[in-house]
């Protein structure tokens, strides 16, 4: 019996995923992630992709604005998507992935770290 996981957004992540390893194949690595999210944009922007850049999120508690975020892209909506640098997920990049998707009530969330071996990606669900 095969064994089917119905993946969230699955043709949108694809495409997103797709986007990630063309910039860093035509990159390389070395590069601050201010340069990795030009490309990213170029890309999302040549294929006619919906997206919101570097999007404010106030963090509030009991009415009180107490911090805030701005998370690297927001794409149709549906997907958020944060770009790394370095060698290895953190926790505390895990973390505020979620946080994000929990604020605006998004269902996944892309991790994605440059590093010297390729892109390394890591989806995070919001299961709220």
């Amino acid at each position: 019996m095969e064994n089917k996981i119905d993946l969230i957004h699955k043709d949108l992540s694809y495409k997103v995923i797709g986007i990630l390893y063309k910039t860093f194949n035509e990159l390389g690595y070395g590069y601050q992630e201010k340069y990795y999210q030009k490309a990213i944009a170029s890309l999302l922007k040549r294929d006619l992709l919906k997206f919101k850049e570097q999007l404010y999120v106030p963090i509030t508690f009991n009415g009180d604005k107490i911090g805030s975020y701005f998370l690297d892209f927001l794409i149709d909506d549906k997907i958020i998507l944060e770009i790394k640098k370095g060698n290895q997920f953190y926790k505390k990049d895990i973390e505020q992935v979620y946080a994000y998707l929990k604020q605006y009530d998004i269902k996944l969330g892309i991790l994605a770290r440059f590093t010297k071996d390729g892109v390394k990606i890591k989806r995070i669900v919001n299961i709220r």
